[in-house]
């Protein structure tokens, strides 16, 4: 494959390899293609969900040993489609005052992330595999959706609402949690 730029995000955890793969694509021109490096396995799911935000084409990745390369085509049109938020947000704050038996918390970290602590009664349902595992997800339920630092869980919104839950997107996330952590 014909690569027209190569972007290290080796070593970086989300949102990083999101933010510099979204500084690349603004100087490229359309049609060409990014072959972005990566080792945090979460890339996977969050590059190919934000290029689809933006109008982007993800290709694919390859593994090649710890690394991840994935490839993006910049759009066509040579115009970045506006980059969607999930309007319906809450803060850290505001979600440590709910009752989290009477809603659904969806963490869409890592299994790994996950492990290593997540607020109680959250279900681990990493954002690559949301579509596969709509079903754990209660509709009759406000769901809140949680990640490190807001940005997976901002795309995992956005698709669930597409689909028909009333979501909220926690933020700022995991990263300043000071709330009772469940590992």
């Amino acid at each position: 494959m014909k690569v027209n730029e190569v972007l290290d995000a080796k070593g970086l955890a989300c949102p990083m390899p999101i933010v510099k793969t979204k500084k690349a694509m603004t100087t490229m021109e359309p049609g060409h293609v990014l072959e972005v490096l990566a080792t945090d396995r979460g890339s996977i799911a969050d590059l190919e969900a934000w290029a689809g935000n933006m109008g982007h084409q993800y290709l694919g990745y390859k593994e090649d040993g710890d690394v991840l390369k994935h490839y993006l085509r910049k759009n066509s049109d040579g115009e970045d489609k506006p980059e969607k938020k999930h309007e319906q947000t809450i803060t850290n704050e505001d979600l440590k005052k709910l009752d989290t038996e009477a809603i659904t918390l969806v963490d869409v970290r890592e299994p790994a992330e996950y492990e290593f602590g997540h607020i109680p009664n959250a279900v681990s349902v990493p954002l690559g595999e949301l579509e596969g595992n709509l079903d754990k997800i209660d509709k009759d339920k406000d769901v809140y959706v949680v990640c490190r630092t807001g940005s997976r869980s901002d795309l995992a919104a956005q698709k669930l609402s597409e689909k028909g839950w009333n979501v909220y997107n926690v933020v700022p996330g995991m990263k300043e949690w000071d709330g009772e952590v469940t590992k």
